[in-house]
């Protein structure tokens, strides 16, 4: 398609079903960094968190969809989750899930270097080195599940819109 070709412009290509291999490969990494989670000793409920804060930095709709799924049936409260954009201004979060969601943030805008220095001070105050690995490698793979599904744009679906 060249410059002036309109015929299938608003028709996204899912280059998860374009290039499986690809995806398998993405998905296979997401399942290696949830494992490492859960050997450093980090619960899914804050794995959740951390794809959650990260998808709302992006503005994914389909993986905060999911996840804000998947945090729910990990137990997580709907008050904690509406308010997890604004994380700092609260006094829900514990001191472990502040430096995971800080991290999280730096390692969704790495060119912020305030940002990043200030958010690796706080997690090596609170978090083994293990937890700092598990949780980058949380926010790497959910950063790169974002840009598929937003470059995709994988649709929201389902559910009865409120009137």
């Amino acid at each position: 398609m060249n410059g002036t070709d309109t015929v299938g412009v608003d028709k996204r290509v899912y280059v998860d079903k374009q290039s499986p291999k690809a995806y398998h490969a993405l998905a296979q990494t997401a399942e290696a960094a949830r494992t490492v989670a859960a050997e450093a000793g980090l619960d899914r409920a804050l794995v959740e968190l951390v794809n959650l804060r990260v998808s709302q930095i992006n503005g994914c709709a389909y993986c905060l969809d999911v996840h804000t799924r998947a945090a729910l049936r990990e137990g997580e409260t709907t008050r904690r989750l509406g308010v997890l954009a604004a994380w700092r201004d609260t006094e829900l979060f514990t001191a472990q899930e502040r430096a995971a969601l800080a991290l999280a943030e730096a390692t969704t805008s790495p060119a912020d270097a305030a940002l990043q220095e200030d958010a690796y001070a706080l997690a090596r105050r609170t978090l083994s080195d293990e937890e700092i690995s598990a949780v980058i490698w949380v926010a790497v793979t959910i950063n790169a599940f974002n840009r598929v599904s937003i470059m995709s744009k994988h649709p929201v679906r389902g559910g009865v819109p409120r009137q």
